[in-house]
């Protein structure tokens, strides 16, 4: 057997350059490093908030309840107000977060890109329903288009960082519903082998649009049996009552055994308490709504507990993705969701920047690695999104791509072991030559223990200025363009895609 040769011994600034520049032997920033160690509320915090969300859920309940939900809640063991509002009992409550799945697999088409959520693992991924979309070639934008979705769904496919791929912008050229949520699960299977998630606007369109992903399975039933596709679903409705359409959905999803994201999205001072601590009272309260309604119709059925808080600027009511209290708030949502040990889902980098600019980079960076590291199970809307979720941008995919690398590294922290405190390294440098340059101790930790971006700049002024003193958008907007001329996959057998085209509507 072949063994593999250690690198030859070299020193100075050669030696340096060929490391840098060769393939690490390990990722040294893998997705799903380990978060939980940001915790901004206390024990007693977290308890007082959950004993109100549940006081809430007791008391005041949920309203405007369908009828086959109202059905199933009461049959589970929930109340009923005077007025038609369902009430949950604590016991019901605390009983339904005991049998919640806590750790399942999302599945990629490709079983390597699978991931497993819950506990302290940290994925980002993509979320929004951006209506624009930054336009590659006049940094403009404009509508959104189903080519778009083609195209942002093909370049973050060989995204490292991008873990799952949700649908980051609707086609608004394609106006009916139906054809929309088809030709949108169509461009998933088409263009990634990664975990993906969709929305469905009606729950009639479920039925048929898992007949397509059948046919990308390889038979009828394959896709229940293992599904690669998770549900984005907002079953309540901000404050404390449920939307009949998604509730619907949601039912038709759990029959396909499609697991769900309940995305509960109160925005403060609007439709939540302004107060960071009401709000969040609330949200928790509306989530463990979602959590009610799965429990009741299939328990133990795989949902992403995602209570994510979303600030409005009080000033003029326009929603703000950016800022410290977004920032705080997310991560106090993902530190509630580990606390009652459910898979969290929760939000960032929803910066409200609309150019790549320096207020994209700071809201970006702030809010996404306090999410991390409050331990985000699922942070979504974490990849290319610009101009609070309005916009989509092929070049923020590839920054955020990058940005997520650094996180990551974060998150991996400082591995203390005799080898890497180095004893016999210092005593080698100090007594001999001076420094730590060349040295093997240092070989090894170049590969192992640090991250190195290929579009973040550390040249000096001077090569800045020589290669054209090129800003962040520039080179992001290179690298972007170089991998849609270059990966063009298609996912799909011929068989696969005569099939589709033959029994739906194709568009394109």
């Amino acid at each position: 057997m072949t063994q593999k040769q250690s690198p030859p011994r070299r020193s100075g600034r050669s030696a340096r350059i060929a490391l840098r520049s060769a393939e690490p032997l390990v990722n040294p920033a893998a997705p799903g490093g380990q978060g939980g160690g940001y915790r901004p509320l206390s024990e007693a915090d977290l308890r007082a908030i959950f004993d109100t969300a549940v006081r809430l859920l007791a008391e005041l309940g949920m309203g405007d309840v369908p009828d086959r939900l109202r059905a199933d809640l009461l049959g589970a063991g929930a109340g009923e107000r005077s007025d038609g509002r369902v009430i949950f009992p604590k016991t019901l409550v605390e009983d339904a977060i005991g049998r919640a799945a806590k750790k399942f697999t999302l599945h990629g088409r490709d079983e390597a890109r699978s991931i497993d959520v819950g506990g302290d693992a940290v994925f980002f991924g993509t979320g929004g329903a951006a209506v624009q979309t930054l336009d590659l070639e006049t940094s403009i934008y404009r509508p959104s288009t189903l080519k778009d979705l083609h195209d942002f769904t093909r370049l973050q496919d060989v995204l490292t960082n991008v873990s799952w791929f949700t649908r980051c912008c609707i086609a608004t050229d394609v106006p009916d519903p139906l054809d929309l949520d088809v030709n949108t699960a169509y461009a998933l299977m088409k263009n990634t082998t990664k975990p993906v998630a969709t929305a469905f606007t009606l729950a009639e369109h479920v039925a048929p649009i898992v007949q397509l992903f059948d046919i990308a399975a390889g038979g009828e039933g394959r896709f229940s049996a293992r599904p690669f596709v998770k549900a984005h679903i907002s079953p309540v409705i901000s404050p404390m009552r449920y939307g009949e359409d998604a509730v619907d959905v949601t039912y038709a999803c759990l029959a396909h055994n499609i697991p769900v994201s309940c995305i509960t999205a109160a925005q403060s001072g609007a439709t939540a308490p302004a107060t960071l601590a009401g709000f969040l009272a609330q949200s928790l309260a509306e989530t463990l709504g979602s959590l009610m309604m799965i429990d009741a119709v299939k328990p133990g059925h795989p949902m992403v507990f995602s209570n994510w808080p979303l600030v409005v600027d009080l000033r003029t009511g326009a929603f703000a993705g950016g800022g410290g209290e977004i920032t705080l708030l997310n991560a106090a949502s993902a530190q509630l969701s580990n606390w009652l040990g459910l898979p969290s889902g929760v939000a960032a980098s929803m910066t409200d920047a609309k150019a790549i600019d320096a207020q994209y980079g700071a809201e970006k960076g702030m809010t996404s690695l306090a999410a991390a590291l409050a331990g985000g199970n699922l942070i979504y809307e974490s990849s290319g999104m610009t101009a609070s979720l309005l916009g989509a941008s092929f070049e923020a995919f590839v920054l955020d791509d990058e940005m997520h690398s650094a996180t990551y590294r974060a998150l991996r922290g400082v591995e203390v072991t005799e080898d890497n405190l180095g004893f016999d390294a210092i005593c080698e440098a100090v007594l001999g030559e001076g420094h730590f340059l060349g040295g093997q101790h240092t070989f090894a930790a170049m590969e192992r223990d640090y991250f190195y971006p290929s579009l973040a700049d550390r040249d000096p002024p001077r090569t800045w200025q020589e290669k054209g003193a090129q800003d962040a958008w520039t080179r992001a907007r290179t690298r972007a363009r170089q991998i849609l001329k270059d990966h063009q996959p298609d996912y799909l057998e011929k068989d696969q895609e005569a099939a589709i085209r033959r029994d739906f509507k194709i568009l394109g």
